[in-house]
């Protein structure tokens, strides 16, 4: 199949902006609870439809008292927070357009989007964001105003808007619809400049109607709510926080991973979006508390029990003996496993990269459905995603409705729909490249099943030509590689070169378990590199990684660097895509190296 189009279920219309959604809830369900807010130590408190209407209204006069007028950008950096949410449907209220920067962008990247936007105003979490923009302001002439969320600025700024009416708030909207522009999200750049993606009200408006239609069973179901901690600058995080107060799923924010066990515990959400990286982590760590307990055994046979009742799913029946072992391990093991996250999650969202097949199974395996699903900040995030009712493990799932996927002669994957941006901002020369005919270009190699189901396969300009001319896509190898406890990031080169290698990082959290299980405690990272019991178990990762590729595909040597890829060295985006460029740039000695100089 090479082109699969999904109708739209929503009726279409020009009429609303994203500031209608908190106003309907406060008319339609005043007492339902949008939100929770941390109290205390581990505690939630609820914040009712009508005082989350009337604290964005309140914002949303404050920010029009202080001169941002309709149409105009202001900038917010902050970590994931309930202040974050409040902004944005204050600014849309206002009829301004918020533009999200990552908290950990540099000052000059600050600089470069607020000014490539013309931002009038910004947003940020603490001293330490007010610092980092200091240091550029003098180049920000256009930039007036700074609110610092942490100093109290946002209640202050509220406060001063008392003076504006109803009716001037409603004036400010005036003459904005769908088509109005409701953000400028800046990709996060593997090359060169981040450009920014202007996404209009009916971009996510008629989107999330669209994938409320096809997710009622996660989002509309009685008592849903998720907790929120994906950064809100990425556009995949900014859609939940729409689709949430669209169908009215309550919301909490967390910002900090080391704690967020303990809020799944606390906070008990029914489902939780979360990239590939997050799913291996918790499955590495199981097992290797499992195999630090003497219970190894017991979690690899709990493992694929749960692969096997999954796939077995698949084929439209599990047998009785398989039945009766899954039932047993969900006494000894699932449900531990599901009460780590909580005990109430049904549903998982995966995006960002490749989940693969086995943690897909073992997951929906241990009663936690991962939808699996693909998209692009051009495109609003989700263009495909599986449905709770027709799950394809290995695929990212069907067009959403008012989507259609085509596949190009050489495999690219191409898009129309509701959810496809207009333009690049201040760059026509780029938009012009990506929609050509009406087709947004996303860059992205991929095949459609009979189904129309959707399946990844590599990016256009990653793919790899050997010396001896075999195309190899990297994401395959670097995907099943990265799933090893021991591995933390890899690349896979061999452009041009005689066969195909891979640089690995190891994931210096998991190490300490790891070799506590296999008799080297204490063991460092600089010792690890050159361990040969270590080098031993990534051969094996290897090996398993190879089994996924043709032979002229497979790696035949790598190395293990001093240092991992961060975002902090430059060499990942702040959504945790590697910087190719940037990698070989900086490695090139090594890469040398593993082809003899």
């Amino acid at each position: 199949m090479h082109e699969k189009s999904s109708p739209a279920l929503a009726p279409a219309t020009t009429e609303g902006t994203l500031a209608d959604l908190p106003a309907r809830h406060r008319r339609d369900s005043p007492d339902r609870a949008l939100f929770a807010v941390r109290s205390g130590g581990s505690g939630w408190t609820d914040v009712s439809a009508r005082d989350f209407a009337d604290r964005v209204d309140a914002l949303a006069k404050g920010f029009v008292a202080a001169g941002v007028t309709p149409g105009s950008s202001v900038g917010i950096m902050s970590r994931t927070r309930f202040e974050w949410t409040l902004t944005d449907f204050a600014l849309w209220t206002a009829g301004a357009v918020p533009v999200p920067i990552y908290e950990t962008s540099s000052p000059d990247q600050v600089e470069w989007i607020l000014k490539d936007s013309g931002a009038v105003g910004v947003v940020l979490e603490s001293e330490k964001h007010e610092r980092a923009l200091q240091s550029v302001s003098a180049n920000l002439p256009d930039l007036a105003h700074t609110w610092v969320i942490d100093q109290g600025d946002l209640d202050t700024l509220a406060e001063s808007g008392s003076g504006v009416d109803d009716a001037a708030l409603a004036a400010a909207r005036e003459g904005r619809d769908r088509s109005s522009a409701a953000t400028i999200i800046y990709t996060s750049g593997t090359t060169g400049r981040p450009k920014g993606v202007e996404l209009t009200h009916g971009n996510f408006l008629d989107l999330s109607e669209n994938t409320r239609a096809k997710l009622d069973a996660v989002v509309g179901a009685p008592g849903a709510s998720t907790l929120l901690f994906l950064p809100l600058a990425h556009v995949f995080a900014r859609f939940i926080e729409v689709l949430c107060v669209d169908s009215g799923a309550k919301m909490a924010h967390s910002a900090d991973i080391t704690t967020l066990l303990d809020d799944f515990a606390s906070y008990q959400p029914t489902f939780i979006l979360a990239v590939p990286r997050v799913f291996e982590k918790v499955y590495n760590s199981a097992e290797a508390k499992a195999v630090a307990g003497g219970k190894g055994k017991i979690f690899a046979q709990a493992a694929d029990t749960a692969i096997a009742w999954s796939e077995a799913k698949d084929k439209g029946s599990v047998g009785f003996a398989l039945k009766a072992k899954h039932a047993l391990f969900d006494k000894l093991v699932y449900g531990k496993l599901r009460d780590a996250m909580g005990g109430r999650v049904q549903y998982a969202v995966s995006g960002g990269a490749p989940l693969g097949t086995r943690l897909g199974h073992f997951f929906r395996g241990i009663g936690v459905t991962i939808l699996e699903g693909y998209g692009l900040t051009e495109t609003t995030a989700p263009i495909t995603v599986n449905l709770p009712d027709k799950l394809k493990i290995g695929t990212v799932g069907p067009p959403l409705p008012g989507t259609s996927v085509r596949i190009a002669d050489d495999g690219e994957i191409l898009v129309k729909g509701v959810n496809v941006f207009g333009a690049y901002h201040n760059n026509d020369g780029a938009t012009g490249e990506a929609i050509r005919d009406g087709w947004f270009h996303t860059g992205d190699i991929g095949e459609l099943d009979e189904d129309g189901y959707l399946k990844i396969t590599g990016r256009k300009k990653e793919i790899l030509v050997t010396a001896g001319g075999k195309n190899v896509a990297p994401a395959v190898l670097e995907d099943r590689l990265r799933a090893h406890p021991l591995v933390s990031q890899t690349i896979v080169v061999g452009d041009q070169k005689p066969f195909i290698a891979a640089l690995v990082t190891l994931d210096e959290e998991m190490l300490p378990m790891w070799a506590a299980n296999n008799g080297l405690e204490g063991i460092t990272p600089a010792q690890a590199r050159t361990n040969e019991q270590v080098l031993a178990e990534l051969q094996k990762a290897v090996d398993d990684a190879n089994t996924a590729v043709s032979k002229a595909e497979s790696i035949r040597k790598f190395t293990v660097l001093e240092n991992d890829f961060t975002e902090e060295s430059g060499h990942l985006t702040p959504s945790l895509k590697l910087k190719r460029n940037v990698v070989m740039r900086d490695y090139a000695d090594e890469v040398d190296a593993l082809y003899g100089g």
